[in-house]
């Protein structure tokens, strides 16, 4: 989930995703007093759990600091990873030791140089804390600061998705020793980034403001205020009342409409996310790869699509979806009631009931729940449908209390990002307790294989095992839905999810 999705989204979010859902009000636009013509307002469906990009692994946390860190390298649109904090870099030819040479003159938001220390902190932070993504440097047995602007990352064998690890979302932001020695940064964060924090409002809103020092150039707004709107129709509506600038909370049963709306700018992207359902092998009898099958086959993936994503999701039975140059085609699970009750015959098995783990907080979840349940009515099971906030979700994850759950991971770029915590023996997110000696070894020689033609065959053939052995029951891979008024321009959505306003303008109305 980039994030962590991060969903993924969410994904997927990914890489996942601890959130505090608010219902609130349109309300009024946000004033930040003579400088509000020029200052964005966002409405994004929840309110980040904290600010601390190490420890979150929220999506919604995650918005926002896209616009306040940066990290050494970052993906482009087309995903490609390009410089950032390190504006060049260059590997030994043993593929051992990676050599990035940092931007000179950057300044954190409170005045304080950038340097190399501040990179080998921030990565040192993470595998000695052991926090949310210190799975990004399994290979890496040293960090070194050269000098003030040069940074030497060694690893113990070649890592082909290290600048992936890196840069593929803010989890591995650069941060401020003095901000997290402080005990701020998680509720006042200090970046390198396009935009500093400004303040916040528990339950309504966060405030950020353009820094003038940027060291790719000062952003053309003077700020962004991201507004936590959960029930997307009233994002929606806000946004149709120019209250807000944009949002991501677009009600997907709308989009045939919003797209002969001339009063907004809608963007339907394909993404990389996706939403699984997982059983959890550590129990009875979902220990049986035949009971899983039977799962696998007797829920109707076209119906969770439609209802779900009113037909702006693509429905896939791997995670990776087609237009990707890392997909592997899949079609092994049709909608097969008689196929599934077979399947539970040979395996002598009468599960009965079926805890199945779910969030309001990501609706589809509970939309999705409510569909299986009446798939699996006719295998004899019935599904006892269990809905709590997300924290609690997490907690029982992580916990193993479960039968069945749902949830996206987003914004995945390398194959790694798809595969390896989720589904390797020791994965970090391998809450499902799956394990396959053939997995590991694929997803082991996917870490250092830098032929790529080799490395797209290991990861086909990983990816088919782990839907064979049914680690995880792929659905769908939704698509980035977002809105925004005319007068924004300079912003694009995309395909990973990341949020960036660092380019954006709000002008007059460009069909005016």
């Amino acid at each position: 989930m980039r994030r962590d999705a991060v969903l993924a989204a969410c994904l997927a979010l990914t890489a996942a995703l601890l959130l505090a859902m608010t219902g609130c009000s349109t309300g009024e636009r946000v004033d930040l007093g003579d400088a509000a013509s020029g200052n964005l307002v966002a409405a994004i469906a929840g309110e980040p759990d904290q600010l601390d990009p190490h420890k979150t692994s929220a999506y919604f946390s995650f918005e926002v600091l896209e616009n306040v860190f940066d990290t050494l390298v970052e993906p482009d649109a087309n995903l490609e990873m390009r410089p950032a904090l390190a504006e060049s870099w260059e590997v030994s030819p043993d593929q051992r030791v990676w050599t990035f040479h940092l931007r000179r003159g950057v300044t954190f938001h409170d005045g304080s140089p950038f340097t190399a220390d501040d990179v080998v902190y921030s990565y040192r932070r993470i595998i000695d804390e052991e926090l949310t993504n210190v799975d990004k440097f399994a290979a890496v047995t040293d960090i070194t600061a050269v000098d003030p602007a040069t940074v030497r990352i060694t690893v113990d064998k070649p890592t082909p998705n290290l600048l992936t690890n890196l840069g593929g979302f803010k989890g591995m932001a650069i941060v401020s020793r003095a901000n997290v020695e402080s005990g701020r940064i998680a509720t006042h964060p200090v970046g390198t980034g396009p935009f500093s924090f400004a303040g916040a409002t528990s339950g309504d809103l966060i405030t950020l403001r353009a820094n003038p020092s940027y060291w790719d150039g000062a952003p053309r707004i003077s700020g962004v205020t991201f507004r936590f709107i959960s029930e997307p129709s009233t994002a929606l509506s806000a946004l149709q009342a120019g209250e807000v600038d944009w949002t991501d909370s677009v009600p997907p049963q709308r989009v045939s409409q919003l797209r002969d709306d001339e009063s907004l700018r809608l963007a339907v992207t394909p993404s990389n996310d996706y939403w699984y359902l997982a059983l959890n092998e550590a129990r009875p009898p979902w220990n049986d790869v035949r009971v899983r099958r039977a799962i696998a086959y007797g829920i109707d993936r076209e119906a969770i699509v439609a209802a779900t994503s009113y037909g702006t999701a693509a429905r896939n039975q791997l995670a990776i979806p087609e237009g990707n140059p890392w997909y592997t085609p899949y079609d092994t699970y049709s909608y097969d009631v008689d196929k599934a009750k077979s399947l539970l015959a040979e395996a002598n098995a009468k599960p009965g009931k079926l805890d199945m783990l779910v969030t309001s907080e990501y609706p589809e979840t509970v939309t999705a729940a409510q569909i299986i349940a009446d798939n699996l009515a006719p295998l004899g099971i019935t599904v006892d449908i269990r809905t709590v906030d997300f924290a609690t979700w997490l907690d029982e994850q992580n916990n193993g209390n479960f039968d069945m759950l749902m949830m996206g991971w987003l914004g995945n770029i390398d194959p790694d990002d798809f595969y390896y915590a989720q589904h390797h023996t020791n994965g970090t997110s391998n809450a499902q307790k799956f394990s396959d000696p053939e997995v590991d070894r694929l997803l082991d020689a996917g870490r250092v294989e830098t032929n790529r033609e080799a490395r797209r065959d290991g990861y086909a053939k990983a990816a088919t095992r782990i839907a064979d052995e049914v680690s995880y029951i792929y659905l769908y891979n939704p698509s980035v839905i977002q809105a925004w008024t005319p007068a924004l321009s300079g912003y694009e959505a995309r395909r990973d999810g990341a949020v960036r306003f660092r380019s954006a303008v709000l002008g007059e109305d460009e069909s005016s």
